[in-house]
Parts: C-alpha cells; sequence; structure tokens
C-alpha cells in the first residue's frame, strides 16, 4: 500500500467504522430487541475492525471478505432485534405476594399486592365470553362461569391491532424526547389476541366497602392501544381509596366494522359499535360485581384519553348506558359535536367501507368473513376507527342526546393539552413544512377559502411569527379543543356540573403533546421507568392532579383541601383551569377561533350531498 493510500485508510476506514457502528447500535437499541443481539453486534463489529486491518494490504477481493462479513452477519442479527412477545405481569417487582381469594358473581379469583402491600391487584378478568368465531362482531355475550381459583396476577392479552415497529416508536420518542437516551434494555411487546374481552382492578388493601370507582377507557384511535400501559396504572388512585378499573375492547376492524347483513341478523339490528357494545357491557359486569370488591355501584365515574375520551362520550350518549355510572372525565377528545373531525361517522360511509373489506379478503358472505383468521384479517387496509349513529348503542346524534337533556353524566371533567395536534400535522408535512408562504393555502384546503381566509386573518401576526406551530396549534384546535367547547356547552346547557382544563406542563418527553398528561392524571410520574424525562416540579402536579381527578371520582366535585380552587366552567368568561408550572384560571386562548370552526361545520352540513 503506496504512503498515500495507508493515509487516506487509517483517517477515513476509523471514521466510516464509527459512523457504522453508531448507527448499527442505535438501530438495536430502537429494536427493542434481546440483549445477546447488541452483544453478538459488538462481536461481529470488533472481528470486522480487526480482519480489515489485517487485509488491508491485501488484494481488493480480500479487503472485501471483512465488510461482506459483517454485512451477512448483520442480516442474521438485524431481523433477530425485534422484541419478544410477552404476557405482561400485573405488578413487576420479583416474587409478588399472592392475594387472599375473591369471590365474584362468575367464581374465584386471586390476584397480588403491589410491592408495599397498599394495594390488591386482579388482572385479566374476563367480563364477557371471548368474541371469537361466531362471535365475531355480534354483541358481547355474559361470561360463563367458571371452576376452580382463576389466576388474575397478569394482563390478559391486547386486543388485535396491527402490531407496531418498535424502530419507528422509538424514533417518535427521540423527537418527544428531544434527544436520544438509549438504555439497550430488551422491552418485550405485550401479546395480543381476539379473546381479549377483560378488565382489571386495583383496589386499597383495607376492608372499606362502598368504595367510588374510576372505569378508565384506553386511547388509539380505536385501533391500537391495551389496558396494560403504566401510564394509566391504577396504583396510585387506589392508594386515594377509590378502586380504578381499566378494561379492554375489540378494536379496528374487530370493534368498528360494519355491514348490512350484520344488521341483518342482529336481534337489535346494530352494527359498527362492537368495541362501544364491550365497554358497556365491562359497565355491566362492573355494576354487577361491585359488592364484591368492595365498590360502589352507585358511584361510578367513567375516563378516558383521546379515543377513550371519545367513547366516554359515547357512553355518555348511548341509552344502553343510562344509570351505569355517574359522572364522567375526558382527556383531548370528544363526538358531541355537530360534526366530529374523528371517531365518529356516518352509518352509510360504515357500510360501504364494510363491503370494501368483504370483497378485499374474497368473500361472498359475513360467514366466509368469520373464518379469515384474525391474523389475516387485522391487515385490512381500511380504516375502522369510527363508531356510527347505529339506532341501537348510539340511537342520536350526540349533540341532539345533550339538546334533549337525555345524556346519562351528571357531572363532566374535560379538557385538553396545548399541543395535541403536533404529532399527528408534523409527519404529515414532514418533507414540506407549513410556512408563512404556503399555510393560506394549506388552511383552505381544510378548511375552504371562506372560512379558510378567515382563520388566516385572525392568525396573522402569529403567522407571521411562527407559522408552523401556529398551524399545529389550528389544527389542534380544530381536531381537539372545539370538540371539548361543544362537549361543555352542550353538557352545561343539559344541567350538567362541568370542569375543564388545559394541560400546559413541558418535560423531557411528551409535555404537551397528544397523551402527555395521561401519566400525571393517574399519579404515575414518581413511577415513571425513565426518570430523566421530569422533575420534582412534575411530581407535584402530578400530585395535584392525583387528588383533583380521585376528589372527582368521590364527590363530583375536585376541590378539596390544599388544592387551588377549581369553579365550575361557565360560558360568560369561558375561563379554564390551567395545569402547569401555575395551576389556576387562565383565559380560553382560543375563544376566537371556535366561531370559525362552528361556521366551517355549519358549511360542511348544508353542502349538497353528492
Amino acid at each position: 500500500m503506496k504512503k498515500s493510500s495507508r493515509i487516506i485508510f487509517w483517517i477515513i476506514f476509523p471514521i466510516l467504522t464509527v459512523i457504522c457502528s453508531i448507527l448499527l447500535v442505535f438501530y438495536l437499541d430502537l429494536a427493542n430487541g434481546p440483549f445477546i443481539c447488541l452483544i453478538l453486534e459488538c462481536f461481529v463489529i470488533v472481528l470486522f475492525i480487526i480482519f480489515r486491518i489485517m487485509f488491508r494490504n491485501r488484494r481488493f477481493k480480500y479487503r472485501m471478505i471483512p465488510t461482506l462479513g459483517l454485512l451477512f452477519a448483520n442480516l442474521i442479527i438485524l431481523p433477530m432485534a425485534q422484541p419478544t412477545t410477552e404476557v405482561y405481569p400485573a405488578v413487576t417487582y420479583k416474587n409478588p405476594v399472592k392475594t387472599d381469594v375473591l369471590s365474584l358473581e362468575n367464581g374465584d379469583i386471586v390476584g397480588v399486592y403491589n410491592k408495599d402491600k397498599t394495594v390488591r391487584v386482579y388482572a385479566g378478568i374476563p367480563y364477557a365470553k371471548a368474541p371469537i368465531g361466531d362471535l365475531r362482531w355480534k354483541e358481547p355475550q355474559d361470561v360463563e362461569n367458571w371452576e376452580g381459583v382463576k389466576d388474575c396476577t397478569k394482563f390478559a392479552a391486547k386486543s388485535m391491532q396491527s402490531a407496531g415497529n418498535s424502530v419507528t416508536d422509538g424514533l417518535a420518542d427521540i423527537y418527544a424526547a428531544k434527544g436520544w437516551y438509549p438504555d439497550f434494555n430488551m422491552n418485550p411487546s405485550q401479546n395480543m389476541s381476539e379473546d381479549s374481552l377483560y378488565l382489571n382492578i386495583w383496589r386499597p388493601n383495607n376492608d372499606k366497602t362502598n368504595l367510588p370507582i374510576l372505569v378508565f377507557i384506553h386511547g388509539g384511535s380505536l385501533t391500537t392501544g391495551s389496558s396494560a400501559y403504566s401510564d394509566y396504572n391504577g396504583e396510585e388512585m387506589a392508594k386515594k381509596d377509590v378502586i380504578m378499573i381499566t378494561i379492554q375492547y375489540r378494536l379496528g376492524v374487530f370493534g368498528y366494522f360494519a355491514h348490512q347483513e350484520l344488521i341483518d341478523e342482529s336481534e337489535n339490528n346494530t352494527t359498527g359499535n362492537y368495541g362501544l357494545l364491550d365497554q358497556i357491557k365491562a359497565l355491566e359486569w362492573i355494576n354487577k360485581n361491585a359488592s364484591y370488591f368492595g365498590g360502589d355501584k352507585n358511584n361510578i365515574t367513567i375516563a378516558g384519553e383521546s379515543a377513550g375520551s371519545s367513547s366516554v362520550s359515547a357512553i355518555c350518549v348511548s341509552p344502553l348506558a343510562k344509570g351505569l355510572f355517574k359522572r364522567a372525565i375526558g382527556e383531548s377528545s370528544s363526538i358531541v359535536v355537530k360534526k366530529a373531525p374523528h371517531t365518529y361517522r356516518e352509518l352509510s360511509d360504515a357500510l360501504e367501507v364494510g363491503e370494501k373489506i368483504k370483497n378485499e379478503f374474497k368473500c361472498k358472505s359475513i360467514a366466509d368473513l368469520r373464518k379469515i383468521s384474525a391474523s389475516k384479517l387485522v391487515t385490512t387496509k381500511y380504516s375502522n376507527s369510527s363508531m356510527t349513529l347505529d339506532g341501537y348503542a348510539i340511537n342520536k346524534k350526540p349533540y341532539e342526546v345533550y339538546e334533549a337533556h337525555e345524556n346519562n353524566e351528571e357531572a363532566l371533567l374535560n379538557g385538553y393539552n396545548v399541543k395535541e395536534a403536533d404529532a399527528f400535522v408534523i409527519p404529515t408535512y414532514l418533507f414540506s413544512p407549513t410556512n408563512k408562504n404556503n399555510i393560506k393555502e394549506r388552511l383552505a384546503k381544510t378548511f375552504g377559502d371562506n372560512v379558510g381566509n378567515k382563520i388566516y386573518e385572525l392568525y396573522k401576526d402569529k403567522i407571521e411569527e411562527d407559522a408552523f406551530n401556529t398551524f399545529n396549534e389550528i389544527f389542534s384546535v380544530y381536531w381537539f379543543m372545539q370538540p371539548h367547547q361543544s362537549w361543555s356547552e352542550s353538557a352545561l346547557n343539559a344541567g350538567v356540573s362541568v370542569y375543564r382544563y388545559q394541560f400546559t406542563k413541558e418535560n423531557k418527553y411528551h409535555g404537551t403533546y397528544h397523551a402527555g398528561e395521561m401519566i400525571y392524571a393517574y399519579g404515575n410520574v414518581k413511577n415513571a421507568k425513565y426518570k430523566y424525562r421530569y422533575n420534582k416540579s412534575d411530581e407535584d402536579l402530578s400530585s395535584v392532579m392525583l387528588t383533583y381527578w380521585s376528589n372527582f371520582a368521590k364527590y363530583g366535585n375536585p376541590n378539596g383541601d390544599n388544592l387551588p380552587n377549581w369553579p365550575n366552567y361557565n360560558l360568560e368568561d369561558g375561563k379554564v383551569m390551567e395545569l402547569g408550572e401555575n395551576v389556576g384560571l387562565i383565559n380560553d386562548r382560543y375563544k376566537d377561533l371556535y366561531p370559525l370552526i362552528n361556521e366551517f361545520i355549519e358549511e360542511q352540513l348544508n353542502a349538497p350531498q353528492e
């Protein structure tokens, strides 16, 4: 090797080796696969470096052997670096202690204590028959009695859903955290099954009875999610003497598929709302069993976030849920609006998509479609992420139920985060960010020339200053804030006590993005796996929010001793409770945009139908 070539080699080779090594290790961290993959990767990289140096003076075909070896090894290692699938335990400490046997209406169960034995946890309790075989796309059926003692120390499998990609999820986390914090721990994914109609109970380890119950419905666009996520673990709520229950329900094509054949075969003439019917069936089970686990069936609050909050608003208007609960908490979504921007669709649209799905799998009937495996059916290219007015679970347009004062809740706590839409808008325009030169056109594309121009004029000064974030804010209001404004107005007019909030607390992770408030509201900041994301101010806010939420579940009023006063929301001043570095009333910063969005909705409703 010539001197010049040696100089180039010893400069370029280390740089390229370091870059490739970092990229490979970076991928392995994001993949969340077995730790052995990282060890193998490091071993292969070391061998590559050794042999590449040894062969540096050999012919080209020999010099290529280490590189080809590295490529071949990674063709084996990288596919191996996918996370394993496991059953999630109800508690994470080693050698958990089991509880005494608890008798329920359908049989006996045993759970586990939390680490300090202040809470009893019962996970994976069936509340309905498995919706498989002929029960796919049918109303949920009562669970059958079981013999012996059912082990309820682990969460049930999550509902069928498209498998997430750990690498893209990791990249999203890096974006949210504004930095890479590698841990190289294997993070197994939760197992999933079509047999998923189970719930989990956290109750204080005491002999108290008639305790208030909070039932949490997870989000995930009605297509993903699990009742086992740590952000809404019920342990801290139970320490406040509130029984917390998280439930699972059918998702996607299993939960919101609609078809005329299903209407014809149903004694209730329903289709398209199987996931919603599951949620109501869970409430029925909870009402029947509340006294067994020390709960008060007359003091039940339902809560949910994102699609779970949309579900809460749907349960508030469902005639099937009348008398099954008293209060509602909605975080970051509602379908109580004249035209919901998401999570709700017309039955005709749902039936049209259902027919396309039947054709997609080349089936002649629903009977044929029921024979398709769950793992294949979940791959459908058509979205099933919306409830519908089926005449049974929902028998009127949601806002009309409130106009008729037929809604089910007597008190409502609801609100949203500052940057709700960022995680949805930014990826859409990832390679063409919004700026002050294209924002007017983009507003018109969604809202039409008339309303789009009015919104542009309203936000003109902010657009000049920061068009990118202003555009995201406008869509946050359209998709999230305005539906909550509509829900609050409708509830107030129906005689409901309303408490309204806006979450503004930033941190080193999700902060005020969509879903960022959950870990605070249910008291889990201090239990966070990654401590670097939060500090004492986060723990303090979490303590305040947990107390507000638990007080509301107990009394229908979030206020209590040593808490900033949270008055009822009223339309005259329109002030909302800020939950952030400051906890106190603030002016609703979006009140001037609500009328324009309402104008846009009216234009849509009055537009000629094609």
